[in-house]
């Protein structure tokens, strides 16, 4: 099987900019998952924004922006890569790369452009209907991003579960 596209989806808190998850995919179909720290300048108070996180959840258990993005440029430098919601995920990175002063090395574009032959509304319905299928759920980005190689792999014929 030739490499797979760079999915990659990030969960945001309550106010959509606010990165405190991210996953993506390796051209090899595994996927690198994990919590980010938040930086001190992206709250305005303790309890802000950190949706279903407490903020010693994140603090313990997830890395620092920089280890992400330094994971993230190890894996997907100067590439395109791919996501279910461009505008989200494009806020949530900025936000990522300006605490440092840095520009995004990674170009976004919506998942479902890698499809000639459906449309964006197919795609999503079929996107929709593999979530249900496994029961995973959207705002989760490791799940997200499974969906998104799992459809990849059924609509260019690679998944031999596929019934199309």
């Amino acid at each position: 099987m030739s490499d797979l596209p760079g999915f990659i989806a990030v969960e945001t808190g309550d106010d959509d900019s606010l990165p405190l998850a991210i996953a993506w995919a390796l051209p090899d179909g595994r996927i690198k998952h994990t919590l980010i720290q938040p930086d001190d300048t992206w709250l305005d108070d303790e309890l802000s924004a950190l949706g279903s996180y407490s903020r010693e959840e994140l603090d313990s258990l997830g890395v620092s922006p920089l280890d992400v993005i330094r994971e993230l440029e190890n894996d997907h430098f100067s590439t395109t890569m791919y996501t279910a919601g461009v505008n989200d995920d494009e806020a949530a990175l900025s936000r990522l790369f300006d605490t440092y002063g840095m520009d995004p090395f990674i170009e976004l574009a919506p998942a479902d452009s890698l499809y000639n032959d459906i449309s964006a509304n197919e795609w999503a319905r079929a996107r929709g209907e593999l979530f249900g299928e496994l029961g995973f759920e959207p705002l989760k980005p490791e799940e997200e991003v499974q969906v998104m190689l799992m459809l990849h792999q059924r609509l260019r014929g690679d998944d031999p579960s596929s019934v199309e």
